[in-house]
């Protein structure tokens, strides 16, 4: 029923224009990103006033590239009964993505990322995970999983023993169903705070494995990309690392391709770049394309979400594939 179904933290961002006095005023770290609380959240949400709001998080992001290129996407992640948890759905369903959004949580507000951009453009960030990071293994809908060629998981959800044991229970369900398993590392300090964890998950569970070159460096803990390669062939079927403006290598477990990114005149924000570069790449794998192609895919993707300011695609990326 499925190309891909993502599993990840389920964020609304806030997005509002204000002047470096409300930086101060606030006590703000400008050009930063924060984790705050429930409190600091609420008041920094209530004090921009006007913002504009729209569905988020790096899983969620891939989903909307997936069904944008025409694949068909579903996503699971927590959200509450409040006013961003009814944007965060709209958001996913009014571009094709069937959302299943887990138990709510009456005591706890939907997660969102309040950016603040000041005039010089600089964007300074505070995230509250709210109910997106209480994601548990009763969150996991067994049909929608076991419905999809491929789970994607995103490691910024792998905070708490509840998320990890959500994962090991989605990935369990694909593969009993016949179907692959895909992580996105995330983030090299996310691999810092969960290095054996993750390990553990990538060699039992991950049969696709996303990530940039500092975080799979970060995953192996060592010094060069080479020998960060070396130690995933041991562990994954399949590696595709993202190597920034020189595009991607495909690992695998007896080859290494280099695959070349496709030229942007102008990088205005390279958030979502990671997120948009595995949506083409799963929709490609989705329809059986050889891996070199499905990175080039992945490429036309994330060469369209950099070229604007905000981390999902401003066209139907469909109309780019000719």
């Amino acid at each position: 029923m499925y190309d891909v179904v993502g599993v990840g933290n389920a964020l609304v961002d806030v997005l509002a224009h204000a002047e470096d006095e409300f930086i101060t005023r606030h006590d703000l770290v400008k050009g930063s990103m924060t984790l705050v609380d429930t409190d600091r959240a609420l008041e920094l949400y209530k004090a921009l006033g006007g913002a504009i709001e729209m569905s988020g998080g790096s899983a969620a992001n891939t989903m909307c590239g997936v069904a944008s290129l025409g694949g068909r996407a579903a996503y699971i992640g927590k959200v509450s009964n409040d006013d961003l948890g009814q944007v965060f759905g709209h958001d996913l369903r009014a571009v094709g993505v069937v959302f299943r959004p887990g138990s709510p949580d009456a005591d706890m507000p939907t997660g969102r990322c309040i950016i603040v951009v000041t005039p010089d453009a600089e964007r300074t960030m505070h995230t509250y995970l709210g109910v997106s990071s209480l994601l548990h293994t009763g969150d996991i809908d067994e049909s929608v999983v076991a419905a999809g060629s491929v789970l994607y998981m995103e490691g910024y959800l792998y905070d708490r023993p509840e998320a990890k044991a959500a994962f090991r229970r989605a990935a369990r369900i694909a593969h009993e169903h016949g179907r692959k398993v895909s992580l996105t590392l995330s983030d090299s300090f996310c691999v810092d705070r969960h290095r054996d964890d993750f390990r553990a998950l990538v060699a039992d569970e991950v049969d696709i494995l996303f990530g940039n070159a500092d975080e799979i460096r970060s995953l192996y803990e060592v010094e060069s990309l080479d020998e960060a390669i070396v130690a995933v062939q041991g562990d994954c079927a399949l590696a595709v690392i993202t190597t920034g403006a020189a595009g991607c290598l495909i690992v695998t477990a007896d080859t290494i391709q280099a695959v070349a990114a496709v030229p942007v005149t102008k990088v205005l924000d390279t958030t979502g770049a990671g997120d948009l570069f595995a949506a083409g790449f799963l929709f490609g794998y989705t329809k059986a394309l050889d891996l070199a192609e499905c990175a080039h895919l992945g490429a036309i993707a994330a060469a369209e979400v950099i070229s604007h300011v905000g981390p999902r695609p401003l066209v139907e990326l469909r109309t780019l594939l000719a």
